[in-house]
């Protein structure tokens, strides 16, 4: 047995996260994941990446560190961040009403008051009142569009569509809601959201092989593919989908080497300050105050922020927004006293109402672990040399 003093010892933290990669490969195996990635960052880079199983089922390709996830609605903090960028240029305020860029909206029915009074700060907080579904009807054909794919089709349910709870009363989820504020980054840039995206955000970040809906020919064999498991039965998803008009909603694609970028940005990192020139520190702080109660449970509580979740897990206090669409499940968590998060992407999204399979429990499990054995490890003492990357 080696001594407290033996210099090759391991540390806590490496002790800790080399159980973690190994738990995550048993429960993803337990859970039927064909496959899935993990990457723990810290405030100065990756600390662990974690690969298990396929990419793809048909050619036995295996998961590694090109593949290239959809992350969903992990894509909503994008759109998040682009509206802040937008006020902190002077472009827009908060509290500015949504018609003010999207008169199209006054054809809502809103049972609660006028239309002007919902705010840009209502929608990114998901107080405003709108449906959580983007499209009533249809997609589920192979030859129905995989979303609504022009702005104009939307406009047309406008007129059928109700304002659900007076605005700013509560949090309800809305899809619709993050979609209008694309708009706006639109109205406002002169370009499209994609477009907006890439040159205000991925790219200043260095996120190079991150793209939206179809992928670059180049990425292409990169690309995972998903699946969904319900009593039992296998299906492949949509390969290479588009996401149409709600791309700002949840058309991300990237790999997790470009994802740890992002969690690294959003933890303060400022190498070489580009991450400052993205969005000013005291503006991701901002969308980080709780907005709205979104469910409390003993000592846990999740609120609402500006377009990302702010949990209290015990004693813990997680940064974070989860993705669900055509087959994958993802997360991205921050935990800023440990100076260190992880984002988490399984390409099964397994729905049987038991203990297994089962992938938003997976999910779970990924994060109960994260909060009770990983954070406290990596949140050391600053003189304490800091845990070694290992892949």
């Amino acid at each position: 047995m080696k001594s407290k003093k033996d210099p090759g010892a391991a540390s806590p933290a490496a002790e800790a996260l080399d159980r973690f990669a190994t738990f995550f490969r048993e429960r993803s195996a337990a859970h039927g994941i064909v496959g899935a990635s993990l990457r723990v960052v810290g405030f100065d880079g990756p600390l662990r990446h974690v690969s298990f199983g396929l990419e793809n089922r048909a050619t036995a390709a295996p998961v590694d560190e090109a593949t290239i996830y959809h992350w969903a609605s992990i894509t909503k903090t994008l759109t998040g961040i682009a509206i802040l960028q937008l006020r902190d240029r002077g472009k827009l305020s908060l509290d500015d009403p949504i018609l003010q860029y999207l008169p199209e909206l006054s054809a809502v029915h809103n049972p609660f008051g006028p239309m002007n009074a919902i705010t840009i700060r209502q929608i990114l907080s998901h107080t405003a009142g709108f449906r959580a579904g983007t499209w009533p009807f249809g997609g589920d054909q192979d030859w129905h569009p995989f979303e609504p794919t022009d702005w104009s089709q939307l406009v047309a349910m406008l007129p059928y569509t109700e304002v659900e709870f007076a605005p700013g009363s509560k949090y309800s989820y809305s899809n619709p809601g993050i979609i209008y504020l694309g708009r706006v980054v639109e109205k406002i840039s002169g370009e499209p959201w994609e477009t907006y995206t890439d040159k205000n955000i991925l790219r200043p970040l260095g996120m190079t092989l991150s793209f939206f809906d179809r992928a670059p020919y180049h990425l292409v064999e990169d690309r995972s593919h998903s699946y969904s498991v319900s009593k039992g039965k296998m299906e492949e998803g949509r390969f290479d989908f588009d996401t149409g008009i709600t791309v700002s909603n949840g058309g991300l694609n990237a790999p997790l080497g470009d994802m740890e970028k992002y969690v690294r940005f959003l933890l303060g990192h400022a190498e070489t300050g580009i991450g400052a020139r993205v969005l000013a520190r005291a503006s991701i702080e901002e969308m980080w105050k709780p907005v709205a109660l979104v469910e409390a449970a003993g000592e846990d509580r999740v609120d609402m922020g500006l377009c990302f979740f702010i949990e209290r897990r015990g004693k813990r206090r997680l940064i974070g927004h989860s993705g669900s669409q055509n087959g994958f499940i993802s997360h991205l968590y921050l935990d800023p006293a440990a100076r260190a998060g992880y984002v988490v992407s399984f390409n099964t999204d397994a729905t049987d109402d038991v203990p297994v399979p089962n992938t938003r429990k997976l999910d779970a499990e990924v994060r109960e672990f994260f909060v009770a054995s990983v954070a406290p490890a990596l949140e050391a003492p600053a003189s304490a040399p800091a845990p070694k990357a290992k892949r």
